[in-house]
């Protein structure tokens, strides 16, 4: 039904428009009696296969909601009903912004795919631990946090630290987010020196607390063999938990799309389909150099319980989805973990 009525209504509208719309519907469908038990009923799997116990937390199940859904912390208690074992809040900076002009958010549906230059618009932290203090559910929630658009990359550890210290008592894990394209000279904070920096200040506030909560890196598929190594050196000298791979890609090889289309779109991060084979080459590099040596959020094209597995046998420990849940719909974590249910075999090796 989702594919074949409600998918093409809601393609008529503008992405942005749609999301919103949406995320209200569900906001509402939620507070009417009765309905969270219905859907909960429709959309979880349960099993004790499926848990998962990674850098220190028990997920229920390995198939999560990645970061750029839920940016304001408005929709985690409602995610929690449609089967998914985590959710990752944000992009969450300091202070409130816009993000970039619209439109920002494009579809390609040829490519099963999107492109996205929203420009980490978010209500800021202040307003978002005003709504993670409403939470009502017990799954994990992770923070992804940044830096303001107008902090400048030499004052970038401040805002970091800042996101940290306030979300502390309110997220499960945090994600450290420096490898969105979306951002003026955001991916400058790759480099290895700033980004040891960011991580070292942030440990340090960490180790200081009485439970220490996982830090995560969120890393670009864009990055060569030798970039991928300094993650895997940056990770051991930091001590940090894991690594999110991988973020939206700037590439725009292989794609189906007209190429006229394309240009007229512009810049900004390609999500989906197209990204699914790099990612998993990047989860893949990552485990093996590192001789498996942290867990994996493998992210990036995943639409199907195949592409999931493929993630988790390339070395991830758990996955998210995004792209796949806008054009698979609600069900999309039900089908994954019905099948890693099924077919346990086939991972978790």
């Amino acid at each position: 039904m989702y594919k074949s009525v409600l998918r093409p209504l809601f393609f008529n509208l503008a992405p942005e428009t749609i999301h919103h719309l949406v995320v209200s519907g569900l906001r509402f469908l939620f507070k009417i009696p009765g309905a969270s038990s219905i859907v909960s009923h429709l959309t979880q799997v349960s099993g004790g296969n499926l848990e998962r116990k990674v850098f220190g937390l028990t997920f229920k199940n390995p198939v999560g909601i990645a970061a750029g859904f839920d940016k304001q912390a408005v929709m985690f208690n409602q995610l929690a009903h449609l089967g998914f074992g985590f959710v990752e809040i944000g992009t969450i900076t300091p202070k409130g912004q816009t993000g970039n002009p619209k439109p920002r958010l494009f579809r390609l549906p040829k490519d099963k795919a999107l492109i996205n230059r929203m420009g980490f618009n978010n209500i800021g932290v202040e307003e978002a631990v005003k709504n993670l203090k409403k939470r009502k559910t017990d799954i994990i929630i992770g923070g992804n946090i940044g830096k303001n658009t107008a902090t400048p990359n030499e004052k970038a550890a401040e805002d970091y630290v800042y996101c940290f210290q306030k979300l502390f008592d309110f997220v499960d894990y945090f994600v450290v987010n420096v490898s969105c394209p979306n951002i003026t000279d955001l991916r400058e904070l790759q480099d290895q020196d700033k980004l040891m920096d960011i991580l070292s200040k942030l440990q340090l506030i960490n180790q200081s607390q009485p439970k220490p909560k996982p830090i995560l890196l969120k890393v670009s598929p864009d990055l060569n063999c030798k970039q991928l190594d300094e993650v895997i050196e940056i990770v051991k000298q930091t001590k940090i938990d894991g690594v999110v791979a991988t973020n939206t890609s700037v590439s725009r090889e292989g794609l189906i799309t007209d190429q006229k289309t394309i240009t007229g779109i512009g810049n900004g991060g390609l999500s989906g389909l197209p990204v699914r084979e790099r990612a998993t080459e990047v989860i893949k590099y990552l485990s093996e150099k590192s001789g498996k040596a942290f867990p994996i959020i493998g992210v990036g094209g995943i639409f199907t319980p195949e592409d999931a597995i493929e993630k988790l046998n390339a070395g991830a420990d758990l996955v998210q989805v995004y792209t796949g849940f806008i054009y698979e719909g609600p069900l999309i974590a039900k089908r994954i973990n019905k099948s890693l249910k099924i077919n346990k075999k086939d991972f978790f090796g």
